[in-house]
């Protein structure tokens, strides 16, 4: 796991997935017969068919590399920095966190994140109860105004800081939405080894501002298939009842049927489940009623092509305790693997 740790603590707001990129250029180096960045920033990596007619299908596999983050607005004549979100967070979960801001010079200062207002000790019963929004929170970095000016800028890119930890067969950390899925993409690049297809696996950016990444990407590898690789709600935990679980921790890769963006397409869903039966790969069903991943605007691309989602099961999505089972790691490698490695099929 000490690849998935890695990913998990690298920075990589939306329009800023630099770090993410560099960092997995170097581990797929060797892996592919092609790498290279698109203009928003999108890592390409072709592997070429090595079997079949010459006349092969094309397969993108997506996986996002952005984490949904902020940016900084502005700093106030007090000094602290005020912030504007990148993706969806619930704000109950952003008490009291630490952040990393990210320079123009590249050099990084943290930060705590705080909602303005008063301590608990002070509240009312009913302040109590309020929930703060985005635009209450603010960092702050301990430095002067002066010093804090001269440092950082509007549009610094903050970042949640939080340790990766390994827990029995789960791990946990910030940002494995979605970087299981890169652990994915880059574990795939080394498995596959005899395959008919024409296989691009894109790291792709800015999915958690829109799918932007997956959007020009898919334009330019055109996919017949088309397969997104994402983390997906598994809220097997006290206090939600089986009807709404979507996805178990432990149960295998999650084939997905539908979300609130795709409508998966029937063969490829068929394909996988047979599959899966087929190898005893550990898999279950996904119907996720409102979210979405890269399949949303891959499917849509050009003139459409054949999309599915496959997902990884996962606690805690949007926070930085995000966890997941090594198990469904696993599971998701061997099912695309066994898709797409014509040797093995």
């Amino acid at each position: 796991m000490d690849l998935l740790k890695k990913l998990s603590e690298l920075s990589g707001a939306p329009g800023r997935e630099e770090g993410v990129r560099e960092f997995i250029k170097t581990q797929v180096e060797g892996l592919a017969d092609e790498v290279h960045t698109d203009v928003m920033g999108n890592l390409i990596c072709r592997k070429r068919p090595t079997t079949g007619s010459g006349d092969s299908e094309r397969v993108m596999i997506a996986c996002h590399m952005d984490e949904i983050a902020f940016y900084v607005r502005r700093i106030d004549e007090d000094g602290f920095i005020r912030v504007q979100n990148l993706g969806g967070f619930d704000t109950r979960n952003l008490f009291a966190r630490r952040v990393r801001i990210e320079t123009r010079e590249g050099d990084e200062i943290i930060g705590n994140l705080n909602p303005g207002g008063k301590p608990i000790h002070l509240l009312s019963e009913k302040e109590r109860k309020e929930i703060p929004k985005i635009h209450d929170f603010f960092v702050d970095t301990g430095l002067d105004e002066e010093e804090l000016r001269r440092r950082v800028r509007p549009g610094d890119p903050v970042t949640l800081v939080q340790d990766f930890v390994e827990m029995g067969a789960l791990v946990s950390g910030k940002s494995l939405d979605n970087r299981a899925a890169c652990w994915v993409g880059i574990r795939l690049l080394e498995a596959l080894k005899e395959t008919a297809y024409d296989v691009h696996v894109v790291f792709t950016v800015q999915e958690e501002v829109g799918l932007r990444g997956a959007r020009t990407s898919g334009f330019e590898v055109d996919p017949d298939i088309a397969i997104a690789i994402d983390v997906t709600l598994a809220v097997d935990t006290p206090g939600v009842g089986p009807e709404e679980q979507v996805t178990e921790l432990g149960k295998g890769a999650a084939i997905k049927v539908m979300d609130s963006s795709t409508v998966s397409h029937k063969e490829l869903v068929d394909a996988f489940v047979e599959l899966a039966e087929g190898r005893e790969i550990p898999h279950q069903y996904e119907v996720l009623p409102l979210g979405g991943t890269d399949a949303g605007a891959l499917q849509r691309v050009r003139a459409g092509s054949k999309a599915i989602t496959l997902s990884i099961p996962t606690r805690y999505i949007h926070t930085v305790t995000e966890t997941l089972h090594r198990g469904d790691l696993r599971a998701t490698v061997e099912l695309l693997a066994a898709f797409l490695d014509t040797e093995d099929r």
